[in-house]
């Protein structure tokens, strides 16, 4: 049962750890942007609020994802 147990908590281990390195992080303590660093649309307030510091809307963040893949 211990084998059982430890197996166990590796997982979630790993787990969390892959599932904090995906996450958004922004820059806690620093303001939002209230428009976009790219596009210059608006940042949705919600967005603001979920990832403190944050400079791009959703798409440009996404496009500039993607485009760090490549690189």
């Amino acid at each position: 049962m211990d084998e059982v147990d430890d197996s166990q908590k590796a997982e979630r281990l790993y787990r969390e750890e892959a599932l904090a390195a995906k996450r958004p992080v922004g820059n806690p303590g620093c303001v939002s942007f209230t428009r976009c660093a790219e596009c210059d649309e608006e940042i949705p307030e919600r967005r603001r609020k979920a990832i403190p510091g944050c400079r791009l809307c959703a798409a440009c963040q996404a496009e500039q994802d993607r485009n760090s893949h490549f690189s």
